[in-house]
């Protein structure tokens, strides 16, 4: 689970990742990244999620939500401390979603993965765990 503190929760702070950061798009998510300021010092990655209405109801929204958490979570050892990232659901990955939970593993995982790789924000042998 992403922590309290290593979540994005003001306007200003999603605000200065969407102006300030670097963006990667995919078919199932938008990731925005920035790197903070050096004067702050964090101990682990930050995330802001933006689900909207679009995605689905508030079942779907949520399971989305709860996904990406976990999948952030298991990629934050491998991503830099000092960057802020911000991950925009689009409305296919309720699709994914759904699939993983009817038994299907990892879809978001994987899904959240590729984007992470393909944005340069971890490399590829480290996210397949293979070297």
């Amino acid at each position: 689970m992403v922590h309290k503190r290593s979540r994005l929760s003001r306007s200003s702070e999603f605000q200065r990742v969407y102006r300030q950061g670097t963006s990667k798009a995919s078919r199932f998510l938008v990731l925005y990244y920035f790197e903070q300021p050096s004067g702050a010092v964090s101990t682990e990655p930050r995330l802001g999620l933006s689900v909207s209405k679009k995605v689905g109801g508030a079942v779907v929204r949520n399971r989305v939500k709860r996904l990406l958490r976990e999948a952030f979570q298991e990629s934050a050892p491998r991503l830099s401390r000092r960057h802020d990232y911000v991950l925009i659901a689009r409305p296919p990955i309720a699709e994914l979603a759904e699939r993983q939970a009817r038994g299907e593993k990892r879809l978001v995982h994987g899904a959240l993965e590729e984007l992470l790789r393909s944005a340069g924000v971890i490399a590829a042998t480290e996210a397949t765990g293979t070297e």
